[in-house]
């Protein structure tokens, strides 16, 4: 084998298992670590490299981005790769990629960084390539369309997208720069066309993908076999055979061996989704067999092998002058666009997604849009050849390893012509007047570009007569998969039924009974009546545009129906074009500054952005497979799986009297006095996992004199270095730990990361050589815990008037096995659940001991609960009432007293409360009360999609610890920085340089001195660091600034007077000069601080509000949310480009959990999220689509760190906005769709979280299209 990664020559003569994936390879055997391992499925992109194939006829490089987790290492012989280090380093410099990547604040923890890098990289360089006119200097030719899109398929915990939009886009061609973003490059209000120059410059063709020594190779096939010949690695079992004879006898029992195992690959990728557990004793590549690779075209159709990757099928459909906008080829081209990723698409073949769907029952959306459009395949099994219809193979029982499916034959349909069915029959010609072709693909899941797998996906195509008002529908074929059935399946019933038929009312809804009766989800289907009513919805939007009665007048069929349907049609028909516009997302930052201040953090390009390495672990993960555990199962009691029968049994986790919440006035008359009461309403909230990019993981190494060194990823280290201690027996001396940056912690990395560091030092002590142990993501799902379920029991009393004069919580909180943080949950959620004046509040907390595994600190532990809680609260009493939400949330803000009785103690000064002028400002900003109105103008003129919004407020309680901190300047002037706390991600490092240099700048009178450049930032490390506690909480990087600034002052003190002398010595005094003569005169270069909080000041308050606008649709049940607006009061920010980022990243986690992630377990308390496949967190195309955050800055606040506030934790909460928004739209569903009212059902609903696309259309009801239907045919 030879190949390139990045310009490096490879030669591997020595034997490697076949099952060695390209990551394993770069990550163990070269010095290329940017690639990384986050899921190990191709669902998260981190992986992502580039992979380039070359030509020596067409002298023709390729280039496409792969998953190198999943692509094994012997495909790529004679190929090139290209990881983010061949774009750029340190050493050699960085490219405009890298550049813009740090400029725009587009990377936190930075383990997504590389493979997000590599995924625009590759859109960039194909878009190049195009036959596009020339772009302007300095940008490529890709679009904004593109450049948003290239992403989709790469997943960020951290920043919440926006900053690595604007990256992507930066280098569009057609941007309006002045769109962009909060960046280093300049200032907010520039003129526009001169910012174009202060860009990274970027030079299209600078990169050179395939090196000429591996072309002049492969050109004199030295190092390749010919593609004559079987390119045969016995050693390690991988075959290439050329033929598919060769194949055949490839697997022949003679050839493989009795009882061997064997697995035919293209691209592997289909091991994301069925995990080798097993070990494969030989692997046969297909791609050099030219009958699998080849498409051809004719007037009946094309036939696409069955090696074909989806990428090649979809460039194929899309080619040819027959090709028409809207034509059946580019229906299944695009539909196919929104399958997997673009990574996953490119090594995926089409062969392999229709043989999982045969084989394993993968839920496939290629197998049923082919299955409507007539497809047919050809299959070689034992010693023949069949042509099948697809639905034939799909049927047939599941292949074995000697049946090859060869190609896939797509026919015409084209009207006008004698096009065969799958049966052979044709159909009966009519003239092109008075018919048309309608082809149409379906798919609902929960992210709208693809990357995963639909709830249920259908395509329908039919040929339609017109007579002079009405269509008759004739040769009907209505496909319908995934939705919990073994494979996708023809509605035969049904097109017999809508055959010759005119399109009626009666008989769309006989139509849609019929497919409500034939979709039936099997037992165990997750969600089965939605998937049944998907079905039925999604027939009702193909027919509704022809029914007589339903259609709205037309005066051609070519036009799009749906542009013209009040009622909101979601697709069009007739051979329309397919909408190419971009995912529209746009967003402003405002940073609100006073005209003397001048910030520490004025942006600059973050800190401590690269990514950590680590060493693979294959085999370990296959050897901890095979491990069997027996328990001892005698005497147990039955585990305790619900916090109800936590309470039967009285198990819990007692509450310090310190951390017990007190409560608020006096309930009991607080209801007497209410006019209105609601008496034990309930509530149910489930988990949240935490999806760092970087699962845990440690390294530990034995040193000498009976010590331990171990590299964790850890949020706290000193505690993890206590643990490690005890667990050895050694001294607390013996054991350090060091932590340099993690990859996202979000809490996840605080006592979760303590057993992984123990149990991997324990090994090393005991075995004496190194030790690593990085947990597979479906581990590390299934240990983490995440944040605590819980249900919740309130009774709310309030006035007519809106004003709510008690509330009582009773609340069961699921903790787990182990208490971990569990007990300052209560305390937390009253903090969160005072943020509104309830007139008396009272609560009963338990923490619950249950059998499932431990609940741990996540982003707000508790308080993102308690905001939930607040809100439900605050919705169900303007229900009662039947007013505004808002209104009744306006009426109980607090005024400053009332805030002063719940926060007793940490409300601060009264010029401090910027809540109320908050929530107006926003309001006015975001033009609140005019959207409003035109919501109400398109809920009434739209029945199938519906808009809401909402404004909610926020007042978060936050506590500031010691931290201690250490500033060192060496002998030429560099600086080192020791802090306690770690770098998550949080920007803590880029803070703690910029006020390493503020402090030390008071040496200057006139502010000239400059250091930051020459300010570096020390990994956390426990024998050096003492006193580091841990990092959580919102506040470890304004305290770590706290500790540096004084240890600054401390060394500007013992400079000062040094400084003054030389001044009067020397007429031009430099740094460099200063430090040179106090190293000299023995000045003490190094201080160190304990920063303490003064207990006036060790809590206070945050405040910000947020507005979030959301678009249902009532077929589907999707939420789009087309614009959120933020007002965050962030004091006067350390550095504003790193709170805005905290914001945004925190809302869109957020955004997740109360909309998106089902962290589930089954009946038997068993983590059943195990994976990328299961577990869905935010993507590009599922944040608002206008974004606009503005960061407050309120003022002096002489008790802060230069008046700074958190940024961290709070922006999460405002994400209910999102569901309180969704909850109103669908309150004006229920109002239009046959829910009166008159029980109070139409306003008032709990709304389960996540908001899920199943939570939502039932919520809108699951039989809105059949009542419909009814009610129209009952006023007729």
């Amino acid at each position: 084998m030879v190949f390139a990664v990045n310009g490096q020559r490879f030669e591997l003569s020595t034997v490697l298992d076949p099952s060695t994936s390209l990551l394993d390879f770069l990550r163990t055997r070269t010095r290329f670590k940017g690639p990384k391992l986050g899921c190990g499925e191709g669902g998260c992109g981190a992986c992502v490299v580039l992979l380039s194939k070359y030509d020596p006829i067409t002298e023709q490089v390729e280039d496409h981005t792969v998953n190198s987790c999943l692509t094994l290492l012997h495909s790529i012989n004679g190929c090139s790769i290209t990881t983010s280090e061949g774009l750029g380093n340190s050493k050699d410099g960085f490219h405009p990629i890298h550049q813009r990547f740090s400029g725009f604040h587009a990377s936190q923890c930075g383990f997504c960084t590389p493979g997000m890098c590599m995924s625009l990289f590759s859109a960039i360089f194909n878009a190049d390539k195009t036959g596009r006119p020339d772009p302007p200097h300095g940008f490529s030719k890709l679009t904004v369309s593109e450049a948003e899109k290239a992403i989709a398929g790469n997943l960020c915990r951290c920043t919440g997208y926006r900053p690595i939009v604007d990256v992507c886009k930066s280098f569009a061609s057609d941007v309006e720069i002045e769109d962009l973003g909060l960046n280093s490059f300049w200032r907010k209000g520039e003129n526009a066309n001169g910012n174009v120059d202060k860009l990274p410059s970027y030079r299209r063709n600078e990169i050179h993908t395939f090196p000429d020594f591996l072309k002049n190779e492969i050109k004199s096939s030295t190092c390749l076999m010919s593609e004559t010949e079987n390119e045969c690695l016995t050693e390690c079992h991988w075959h290439s055979p050329i033929s598919v004879e060769e194949l055949q006898n490839l697997l022949e029992p003679k050839e493989l061996g009795i009882g061997k195992r064997v697995k035919l690959v293209v691209g592997n990728t289909g091991a994301g989704i069925y995990k080798e557990l097993d070990h494969y004793d030989t692997y046969i590549d297909l791609r050099r067999i030219p009958e699998l690779s080849a498409i051809k075209r004719d007037s009946k159709g094309i036939e696409i092998g069955a090696a074909v990757t989806i990428s090649k099928a979809i460039e194929a459909l899309m080619e040819g002058k027959e090709i028409l906008p809207g034509s059946v080829f580019m229906k299944i081209a695009n539909h196919m666009d929104k399958i997997a990723s673009v990574s996953i698409r490119n090594t995926a073949s089409l062969g392999g997604n229709l043989i999982m769907a045969q084989r394993n029952q993968f839920a496939s959306d290629i197998a049923t849009i082919l299955l409507a459009a007539g497809t047919s395949v050809n299959i070689h099994t034992g010693s023949e050849r069949i042509l099948l219809t697809l639905e034939e193979f799909l049927n047939r029982p599941p292949c074995d390893s000697k049946t090859i499916l060869l190609s896939i034959h797509i026919p015409s349909w084209n009207p006008g012509r004698n096009t065969c069915s799958e049966n052979g029959n044709s159909i009966k010609y009519m003239p092109m007047k008075e018919t048309q072709l309608l082809f149409e693909t379906y798919r609902a899941a929960p992210r709208p570009l693809g990357n995963a797998v639909a709830y249920l996906n259908c395509a329908f195509l039919a040929y339609v007569s017109r007579t002079s008002d009405e269509f008759v529908v004739v040769s009907p074929q209505l496909a319908f998969g995934a939705y919990g059935t073994n494979h996708a399946i023809r509605a035969r019933k049904v097109e017999r039924f809508l055959a010759g038929k005119s399109l009626t009312v009666p008989v769309l809804l006989e139509a849609i009974r019929l497919v409500r009766a034939m979709v039936v989800p099997k037992e165990g289907t997750s969600s089965p009546a939605y998937r049944s009513s998907l079905a039925v919805g999604f027939l009702f939007d193909f027919l509704r545009p022809l029914v007589k009665g339903l259609m709205v007048p037309i005066k051609d069929l070519q036009m799009k129906i749906s542009d013209c349907d009040a009622n909101g049609g979601a697709n069009g028909y007739f051979n329309t074009l397919e909408n190419k516009s971009s995912l529209g997302l746009s967003a402003k930052q405002v940073l609100e500054v006073h005209g003397e201040y001048f910030p520490v953090g004025k942006p600059t390009e973050k800190a401590g952005a690269e990514i950590q390495a680590s060493e693979t672990q294959k085999y370990a993960n296959m050897a901890a497979n095979q491990a069997v555990v027996d328990y001892d199962m005698e005497n147990l009691e039955p585990p305790i799986l619900t916090v109800e029968e936590a309470v039967e049994r009285s198990s819990f986790f007692e509450v310090p009297s310190f951390l017990s919440p007190t409560p608020i006035g006096d309930f009991s008359k607080g209801m007497a006095e209410a006019d209105h009461k609601i008496l034990s309403s309930k509530i149910e909230l489930g988990s949240q996992y935490y999806f760092y990019m970087e699962t845990q993981t440690a390294l530990a190494i034995p040193d000498e004199d009976n010590c331990m060194v171990v590299y964790s990823s850890c949020q706290c280290p000193e505690n993890a270095q206590q643990v490690i201690a005890e667990c050895l027996g050694i001294p607390h001396h013996n054991v350090r730990v060091i932590t340099r940056r993690v990859g996202g912690g979000f809490g996840g990395k605080a006592l979760r990361a303590l057993p992984v560091a123990t149990a991997c030092a324990l090994a090393a002590y005991k075995l004496q050589r190194p030790v690593r142990i990085y947990l597979d993501r479906k581990t590390d799902m299934i240990m983490a815990g995440g944040r605590h379920p819980m249900k919740i029991n309130y009774t709310v009393g309030f006035k007519s008037d809106g004003k709510i004069t008690a509330l009582h919580t009773d609340i069961l909180i699921n903790a787990g096995i182990s208490e971990d943080i569990s007990p300052i949950m209560p305390s937390n959620m009253v903090g969160a659940l005072k943020r509104y004046n309830w007139g008396a509040f009272s609560f009963d907390i338990k923490v619950c001991k249950t059998n499932h595994s431990s609940k741990s600190a996540m982003r707000g532990p508790g308080e993102v609960q308690a905001s939930f809680i607040a809100e439900a609260v605050i919705e169900h009493v303007a229900s009662a009432l039947s007013v505004e939400a808002d209104f009744i949330r306006k009426k109980n803000l607090h005024t400053f007293e009332s805030l002063n009785l719940f926060y007793e103690g940490i409300a601060g000064e009264p010029v401090e409360y910027t809540l109320p002028s908050v929530f107006d400002k926003l309001a006015a900003s975001s033009s609140f009360h005019h959207r409003t109105e035109m919501i109400k103008q398109f809920n009434g003129c739209n029945k199938w999609k519906k808009r809401g919004i909402s404004r909610v407020p926020i007042v978060h309680e936050v506590r500031l610890r010691p931290t201690p901190g250490r500033v060192s300047i060496l002998n030429d002037g560099s600086i080192v920085v020791e802090v306690g706390g770690i770098e998550l991600g949080q920007g803590l490092w880029t803070k703690v340089k910029q006020m390493t240099a503020f402090a030390l700048n008071r040496l200057w009178s006139d502010g000239s001195l400059d250091v930051l450049e020459r300010v570096r930032v020390l990994q956390a490390d426990t024998l050096s660091m003492v006193q580091g506690g841990f990092t959580a909480g919102s506040t470890t990087s304004e305290a770590s600034c706290a500790a540096v600034q004084l240890a600054c002052n401390v060394l500007v003190e013992r400079l000062m007077p040094l400084k003054e002398s030389l001044q009067q010595q020397m007429e031009v005094l430099s740094w460099d000069a200063l430090i040179f003569q106090a190293n000299l005169q023995s000045v003490n270069l190094s201080s160190s601080a304990l920063w303490i909080p003064d207990y006036s000041s060790m809590q206070y308050l945050n405040y910000g509000a947020a507005i979030s606008e959301v678009e249902i649709d009532l077929i589907t049940g999707a939420t789009t949310i087309l614009r959120t607006d933020i007002t965050y009061d962030c004091g006067q920010s350390l550095n504003p480009a790193v709170d805005l980022g905290q914001v945004e990243g925190a809302f869109v986690q957020g955004l997740g959990f109360f909309m998106l992630e089902q962290y589930e377990t089954n009946s038997d308390g068993l983590v059943v999220s195990e994976g990328t496949w299961t577990y869905k967190i935010p993507t590009v195309d599922t944040i608002p689509k206008q974004f606009n955050v503005e960061l407050l800055n309120s003022g002096h606040h002489k008790k802060r760190i230069l008046s700074s506030k958190a940024s961290g934790e709070p922006p999460l909460l405002l994400a209910v906005s999102v569901h309180c928004a969704t909850r109103e739209a669908i309150r004006e569903a229920r109002k239009e769709h046959f829910c009166n009212g008159s029980d109070g059902s139409t306003w008032a609903f709990q709304m389960k979280v996540p908001a899920t696309m199943p939570v939502v259309k039932e919520l809108c009801r699951l039989d809105n299209v059949e009542r419909y239907l009814e009610n129209m045919l009952s006023h007729r």
